[in-house]
C-alpha cells in the first residue's frame, strides 16, 4: 500500500509558476499510475492531469493543457506537476492520487490519495 505526500504549494502571483511534488512511500511508485486533482472552495474535486506508470501516456484537463506538465521519476519515487502561467482560477487544494491500473479522469477510481497542498494565485 502506497502513501502519498504532496508538497510545493504556496502563494504565487498571476502568471507565476509552481512545481508540486508527490512523494510516495510504503511501496514502489512505478507500480502505480498517478493523477493530480484539485478542489476549490465550494466546488467538486476536478481532474487536472494524469500519467501512466511508465510515464509514456498523459492526460490533461482542457483548462490546464499547455500550461501544466505532469511527470514522474520512479527512481526517486516522486511525481510532479509543473504549473506555469498560473491564473486566479487555478487556486485550489491540489491532491495527487495513485492507482494500480488506472490513469483516467475519474477521481473515485483512484485508490490512494495524499492530504493535499494549497495553491493560491493572487491577482
Amino acid at each position: 500500500q502506497v502513501q502519498l505526500v504532496e508538497s510545493g504549494g504556496g502563494l504565487v502571483q498571476v502568471g507565476g509558476s509552481l512545481r508540486l511534488s508527490c512523494a510516495a512511500s510504503g511501496s514502489t511508485l512505478r507500480l502505480y499510475d498517478l493523477g493530480w486533482f484539485r478542489q476549490a472552495p465550494g466546488k467538486e474535486r476536478e481532474f487536472v492531469a494524469s500519467i501512466s506508470w511508465a510515464g509514456t501516456a498523459t492526460n490533461y484537463a482542457d483548462s490546464v493543457k499547455g500550461r501544466f506538465t505532469i511527470s514522474r521519476d520512479n527512481v526517486k519515487n516522486t511525481g510532479y506537476l509543473q504549473m506555469n502561467t498560473l491564473k486566479p482560477e487555478d487556486t485550489a487544494v491540489y491532491y495527487c492520487a495513485a492507482d494500480r491500473n488506472y490513469y483516467g479522469r475519474t477521481a473515485v477510481t483512484y485508490d490512494y490519495w495524499g492530504q493535499g497542498t494549497q495553491v493560491t494565485v493572487s491577482s
